[in-house]
C-alpha cells in the first residue's frame, strides 16, 4: 500500500510540474514520516526516496541511529534551543529557523561541531496565529541575521499554508512566498543562495508545485493518517 500511495504522489508532482512547465528534477518530495516506524521508512526507502522529514529532533536522533546512512533528513517541526543538539549532527537540512535566537543555538552548536548547517527561514505568510515563523515583511532581516552567523547558510525559505480541503485555496500563499524569495535573491545577500523554497503539504502540494515549491512535504498521503 505504501508504495503505491508513493507512486501516486510522485505522479502528481510529476503533472503539477508538466502543468506549469517546471522541470521535475527541480522538485524534491520530503516523505514525511513523523511518528512512523522505521519499517515504514524502510519501505519507502527501498522505492529510491532518500529524503524523510522529522517533527522532533528526538525522532531524527532515534531514527539515524538505525536507519541507512544515506538518508537526508529534514528537521521541519519547531525546533526548541535546547534540542539542537539532536539535530545539527544529524539533520541535512533544517527548515524551520523562525528566529536569530534559534538561528545563534544552531551557530553555537554546529561551531563547536566544525559544521556549516544548511538553514531555511520560516515565513508565516497568512498570519495564522497558531504557526510560527515572522511575517513576510520581517523574512529579509531574519534572512540577513542567519547570513551573519558563519557555520550557517541560509538556501531559502518555508512556509506551513493553512489546512484546506482544497489545494487551490494556497495558491495565492504560495505565489506571495515564491515572490518573497526573488525579491530576497535579487538582493545578492552574502551567505544566502535562496535555492530552496519549502512549501506544500498532503492538501496542497500539487498547487505548491505549481507556484515553484522546490521541496514539497508529504506524509499523510505517502504513510497514512496518524495516531498521536
Amino acid at each position: 500500500m505504501l508504495t503505491d500511495n508513493l507512486k501516486d504522489v510522485q505522479s502528481r508532482i510529476l503533472a503539477a510540474c508538466r502543468r506549469s512547465g517546471r522541470d521535475p528534477e527541480e522538485v524534491t518530495l520530503i516523505a514525511v514520516s513523523k511518528t512512523k516506524p522505521a519499517s515504514m521508512i524502510e519501505e519507502i526507502y527501498a522505492q529510491g526516496v532518500r529524503d524523510f522529514g522529522e517533527n522532533r529532533p528526538q525522532e531524527i536522533r532515534d531514527k539515524s541511529g538505525i536507519l541507512p546512512d544515506d538518508i537526508r533528513w529534514h528537521m521541519i517541526g519547531q525546533l526548541q534551543t535546547n534540542k539542537v543538539k539532536y539535530v545539527v549532527p544529524r539533520a541535512a537540512l533544517i527548515h524551520s529557523v523562525d528566529s536569530v535566537h534559534l538561528g545563534e543555538a544552531i551557530e553555537k552548536e554546529a561551531a563547536k561541531l566544525g559544521l556549516t548547517v544548511p538553514v531555511l527561514a520560516e515565513v508565516n505568510i497568512a498570519g495564522e496565529e497558531s504557526k510560527s515563523g515572522v511575517r513576510p515583511d520581517e523574512t529579509e532581516a531574519l534572512v540577513r541575521a542567519l547570513a551573519a552567523l558563519p557555520h550557517l547558510r541560509v538556501e531559502g525559505l518555508m512556509t506551513i499554508a493553512p489546512f484546506v480541503e482544497n489545494g487551490e485555496e494556497n495558491r495565492g500563499c504560495f505565489r506571495e512566498m515564491k515572490e518573497l524569495s526573488v525579491d530576497i535573491k535579487a538582493k545578492n545577500i552574502d551567505n544566502v543562495t535562496m535555492c530552496r523554497l519549502s512549501m506544500g503539504m498532503t492538501c496542497d502540494f500539487e498547487t505548491a508545485v505549481e507556484e515553484g515549491a522546490t521541496l514539497v512535504r508529504v506524509g499523510t498521503a505517502i504513510f497514512g493518517s496518524r495516531n498521536y
